[in-house]
């Protein structure tokens, strides 16, 4: 097992698009868990007559509409992407998670019912259901996860009950119930963790997914209104004024990109290190 595990780092290491990834991933969430001791301003610091001025050595990345530093809304709203991306995904690849293995396993009825009510769900862009449940519950931090969460855990469910379908026709699976292991322990000991590798890249895309549907939401005003800074309300924000002030259009779309992209390189990645034929 050790020396497995040396393998799989070794082959992460050697990977130019993990280290990548893990290093952006890992500076992002450094800063935004230290952005109240290394942001510049309060979030709530508003000086109108700096409002719009350029990057300068006291503002790095410029002011807003109102005057705030743009460095601090970034900061604080990394905090934000990273709070609603990671809660997002926990709870849809949860419910997704809970969904498939019983759809899996059970089969019959419960396979239909929960099925086809996934196909249903998955047969509408998510972004407008998002959207629509996001206007409907109103404009708020928690409200953006439930609203994406209602929505997210289809593509999980799906993965999970693919998995377990051939999971359970497996010897190590019939052994267990010949030896009388009950459908708990065979689910959550045995078939689960078979599934981990899928699960773990499946969350890595799924957390870009839900960052870009998150800014999404932000830009068109139905993110978070509650004091949270997001990026995607500062790219919004910048729209209307694109000519004046790119930059506080480029800032926040250049930090989404670069989020994403190192998100996406990292599922890629562990897509080729875990999966079992490139071994």
């Amino acid at each position: 097992m050790n020396v497995g595990n040396k393998k799989l780092a070794r082959k992460s290491l050697q990977d130019p698009r993990f280290t990548f990834g893990i290093v952006v991933l890992l500076l992002l969430t450094a800063l935004a868990v230290l952005a109240p001791v290394i942001a510049p301003f309060a979030p709530d610091d508003m000086d109108i007559s700096l409002r719009l001025c350029r990057p300068d050595r006291a503002h790095w990345f410029g002011c807003d509409i109102n005057g705030g530093d743009v460095l601090t809304a970034m900061l604080y709203g990394a905090r934000t992407s990273l709070y609603v991306g990671f809660l997002t995904v926990f709870l849809s690849v949860t419910l997704g998670v809970v969904i498939g293995l019983i759809a899996g396993y059970k089969r019959g009825v419960y396979e239909t019912v929960l099925m086809r009510t996934v196909d249903l769900l998955m047969a509408f862009p998510g972004i407008l259901l998002a959207m629509a449940l996001a206007a409907v519950l109103g404009p708020s931090l928690h409200n953006v996860v439930l609203a994406i969460t209602a929505t997210g855990w289809t593509s999980s469910a799906r993965l999970i009950r693919g998995q377990v379908l051939s999971i359970a026709e497996r010897d190590f699976v019939t052994s267990v119930k010949a030896l009388g292991g009950n459908d708990l322990r065979i689910l959550f000991r045995h078939i689960l963790p078979a599934t981990l590798p899928q699960l773990v890249i499946h969350a890595t895309f799924s957390l870009s997914g839900v960052i870009l549907i998150e800014a999404s939401l932000s830009f068109l005003g139905l993110g978070a209104q509650d004091g949270a800074p997001t990026w995607g309300a500062i790219l919004g924000m910048g729209r209307s004024v694109l000519l004046d002030a790119p930059h506080l259009s480029l800032v926040p779309g250049a930090a989404i990109m670069l989020t994403v992209l190192a998100l996406n390189f990292t599922g890629d990645a562990l897509r080729d290190i875990l999966d079992p034929r490139e071994a």
